[in-house]
């Protein structure tokens, strides 16, 4: 997977540290407690051996060395804490999309962000996948500040060689490259493209059974209504298609409004699908607290 950023201004900088600065502000204990509890390290450390008393598990006696002995003993373990954590981040067309103040992919900033800086605080690794219809940009899992804000500054200003949208190249990819068991959040608009929701839901689910998978589903406004502003030109942002759309008409606007909510509500179901955990974060969401409740409904799950 390519790595290389194009070079950029030092607004470019500023940019990414002002992104890291509101996520470090935003993320609180709550926050980070939740965090901790619901995406736990799964692997173990041997610890020691100690001889089995009655009331122990007995599925941990170590047979090998009972055999040796003549007596039984138990293998002690202690829970490795430390996760490492991946952002896949959907930067293909759609994601330059905005109709506030800021695009679908300065969003996706923000949210990375804000999850990298609780991984940070809890010592976790952080990783970063940027994919459109394929692998764009792969920074391999470290810590510290710098880190953050790299992966902030590429996920801004990346220039994506593709602006069509899948999935299963990329994630494919990624399980591949990601040996051990991680926490990866899928952060996107989830809009399926050519290959369709059936392929989004397998892609997802090898993923899943691999590592642990979350999916940050991204919704702008703009997406789900139109003004009434007369005579639009509509482009499609991964196709070029442009399509003229009279939105003076309330018929053209309400029939807008089922095909977006029809869209989003197959969407949603589509991740339920495919077994992942996944929240929607419309463009007006407080991120932080959004998150917040979203990995505490996640730990009372498990």
């Amino acid at each position: 997977m390519e790595s290389t950023l194009t070079s950029s201004p030092q607004d470019a900088l500023r940019r990414a540290r002002r992104v890291e600065l509101v996520a470090a502000r935003l993320v609180n204990d709550a926050m980070v407690g939740a965090y901790l509890s619901s995406f736990k390290g799964r692997g173990t450390d041997f610890e020691e051996l100690r001889e089995y008393v009655p009331g122990d598990d007995v599925r941990s006696i170590d047979w090998n060395v009972t055999a040796r002995t003549g007596r039984a003993f138990i293998r002690l373990h202690r829970e490795e804490r430390e996760l490492t954590m991946i952002l896949a981040v959907d930067v293909s067309g759609s994601a330059d999309f905005g109709s506030g103040e800021q695009s679908t992919r300065e969003r996706a900033a923000e949210v990375a962000a804000t999850l990298a800086v609780s991984a940070l605080k809890v010592g976790d690794k952080v990783g970063l996948l940027l994919f459109s219809d394929g692998a764009e940009c792969w920074v391999p899992a470290r810590k510290g500040r710098r880190h953050v804000l790299r992966i902030v500054r590429d996920i801004l200003l990346y220039p994506a060689k593709s602006r069509k949208t899948a999935f299963v190249k990329p994630l494919r990819r990624l399980a591949r490259a990601v040996k051990r068991r991680s926490a990866v959040f899928v952060i996107s608009d989830f809009l399926a493209g050519s290959e369709g929701p059936e392929a989004m839901i397998t892609a997802l689910s090898e993923l899943n059974t691999r590592h642990d998978v979350a999916c940050m589903h991204l919704v702008d406004a703009r997406t789900r209504t139109l003004p009434d502003a007369g005579i639009l030109a509509l482009e499609d942002a991964e196709t070029g298609v442009i399509t003229e759309v009279n939105t003076s008409s309330a018929s053209v606007r309400e029939k807008f409004a089922q095909l977006s909510q029809a869209r989003l509500m197959e969407t949603e179901a589509a991740l339920t699908r495919a077994g992942v955990d996944a929240t929607r974060l419309e463009q007006s969401t407080a991120i932080a607290p959004a998150l917040s409740r979203f990995f505490e409904r996640r730990r009372k799950r498990r």
